[in-house]
């Protein structure tokens, strides 16, 4: 096998033990993450009702008229705003961080710690 797949069954793994302990309640929904190699998206995911309330992405058009060009971390930054206001007007204020079996630095503590500046507890 090559090492970039080796590397993605492991994250899956981690991402399943993750997924076992955190599920998301219509009082406390699950904010999940994923990135790639340019982009990282979110959802804000009630378990329980097995649907999606708020998502946000890099590729999302707000991102791309707004014109925020700039390193990863940084629009990493911007998604975890815009996820965290969406899910304010969706009334969700408390929520579980599902980081999707990454670590919690660059990208996703960026987007963690925005979110939580821009009023999301979790």
């Amino acid at each position: 096998m090559k090492r970039v797949e080796l590397k993605r069954e492991a994250r899956l793994k981690r991402h399943l033990r993750v997924r076992k302990k955190v599920k998301g309640t219509q009082e406390r929904p699950r904010l999940s993450l994923f990135k790639s190699a340019r982009h990282i998206y979110a959802q804000v995911i009630d378990d329980e009702a097995g649907r999606t309330l708020v998502a946000a992405s890099s590729l999302s058009l707000q991102m791309l008229q707004g014109g925020k060009v700039g390193d990863k971390k940084e629009r990493a930054k911007a998604v975890g705003k815009m996820v965290a206001e969406a899910a304010m007007k969706a009334d969700v204020r408390k929520v579980v961080l599902d980081r999707g079996g990454y670590r919690y630095h660059g990208r996703v503590k960026a987007l963690a710690d925005s979110a939580r500046e821009a009023g999301l507890e979790f």
